[in-house]
């Protein structure tokens, strides 16, 4: 063999190779007519379902953000039964899905040996996987739609974690610095510390976030925080102020108490007088009152040194509580000293003269029975009863000042008895006759 001819020998294979690589890697035959036909509709099927799977999985995907947003922050009936209906979604997308992979499986469109009959089959199951794709798309599409007012309710929530979360963090920081100042200025205010210490542990919950306890109780630890925190800010704030109050009113209890001292000693010759000019109903129940009123005082007096000692160790809490206690002693002490002088101010008054009294009182009885005759011909014996027996008590009472000492303490308290008899037959009436108009 010559040159020549070792060079021109590999031409006809060259020709025989080329066409072959050319056509898709040299395995696959070329069919023509209704065999192509065939392959290529089950090809666009395949590519359709595949299509309307990936559309259901987004869809599926996305939706389940949206339930895991819902059951985050909603423990509601709805939203628990909106969970378990996407469980149900979840199944049937896997029923169609699987019918969606067999098919896939079941058939090799490339293969160069397919049967026109086989791409027949396999287009006609790819469509029906395809469809039933499509259907539970749009079932899950409106059943999507219908979450809508659960996922608003979801994101707004979530939309208050953030700035509530860090609201409670700065109140925190803003009652730890006005403690702090509070204590720079030489004020005590360890029941203030204990009450931010305590919120220590809620602040280390809030940091470790809500997906470890929740949107809801984050949210609701959030804004207990932040109410707690801001009291012990505006307590600590306050507090300068509040000392120099407990000074003020340890100063005004001191006078006070040293003032109602001077008053008590004045009881006795009023108690005196009394006894002398009255009969004894009118001024035994205050027999008592001089040696009350000094027993009342002197307790004042003892609180009220507790209550400077509570201020020099800066208890505030209970000096406030015992200068309340020194008030409410020091006030029924002075209106048991008050009541004797009232007392023979108004006998000297009515034993002068009673008419004034009388009248006041008949008056008042007066008015209630033009009430109760208003607009009727007879009056209600629900309103005439209890007026008739005000009318007999007060001529009564009038009927005994004749005698030779009167009680003139048991008559001031009849006629005050039947003005208040009078008074709710009045707003009786009054109260029945705004029923009817309604």
């Amino acid at each position: 063999m010559d040159v020549l001819a070792l060079v021109l020998l590999p031409l006809p294979l060259l020709g025989a190779v080329v066409p072959a690589a050319f056509a898709g890697g040299g395995t696959r035959r070329w069919f023509g007519g209704r065999g192509e036909s065939s392959r290529a509709g089950a090809q666009a099927a395949k590519d359709a379902a595949a299509a309307a799977f990936y559309e259901l999985d987004s869809a599926q995907r996305d939706l389940r953000i949206s339930i895991e947003t819902i059951v985050a922050v909603d423990s509601s009936p709805a939203a628990r039964k909106a969970a378990a209906d996407f469980e149900a979604f979840g199944r049937r997308i896997d029923e169609v899905s699987h019918q969606y992979i067999t098919a896939v499986d079941a058939y090799d469109l490339d293969r160069d040996d397919l049967e026109a009959s086989a791409a027949a089959r396999a287009r006609t199951e790819l469509t029906a996987a395809k469809d039933a794709l499509g259907r539970a798309k749009q079932d899950l599409d409106r059943f999507a739609q219908g979450l809508g007012p659960l996922v608003d309710k979801a994101e707004t929530q979530l939309a208050r974690l953030a700035p509530a979360v860090e609201r409670a963090r700065q109140t925190l920081l803003a009652a730890t610095g006005a403690l702090d100042a509070v204590r720079g200025a030489g004020l005590k205010a360890d029941d203030l510390a204990g009450r931010l210490a305590a919120l220590g542990p809620e602040l280390t919950k809030l940091n470790q976030g809500a997906g470890r306890h929740g949107v809801a109780e984050t949210l609701q630890r959030a804004d207990r925080v932040a109410r707690d925190a801001e009291a012990v800010r505006a307590e600590a704030e306050r507090l300068p102020e509040r000392a120099r109050e407990i000074d003020r009113r340890l100063v005004s209890l001191r006078t006070r108490a040293q003032a109602l001292t001077t008053r008590s000693e004045q009881v006795e010759p009023v108690l005196s007088e009394l006894r002398r000019r009255f009969t004894a109903a009118c001024w035994q129940d205050l027999q008592r009152v001089p040696d009350q009123a000094a027993e009342t005082v002197r307790q004042a007096e003892n609180r009220l040194a507790e209550a400077q000692r509570a201020r020099e160790e800066q208890r505030w809490p209970d000096a406030t509580a015992l200068l309340s206690t020194v008030r409410a002693l020091l006030d029924s002490t002075d209106e048991a000293v008050s009541a004797a002088g009232d007392r023979l101010r108004r006998l000297n008054e009515v034993a002068k003269d009673p008419r004034a009294e009388i009248e006041r009182t008949r008056f008042a009885v007066r008015d209630a029975q033009r009430l109760a005759m208003a607009g009727r011909q007879r009056p209600d014996p629900r309103h005439a009863r209890p007026l008739d027996d005000a009318v007999a008590r007060l001529d009564r009472a009038v009927d005994a000042l004749e005698g030779r000492h009167p009680d003139y303490w048991h008559f001031l308290t009849e006629m005050e008895a039947v003005r208040s008899a009078a008074a709710r037959v009045v707003a009786q009436i009054r109260e029945e006759r705004g029923q009817g108009a309604v």
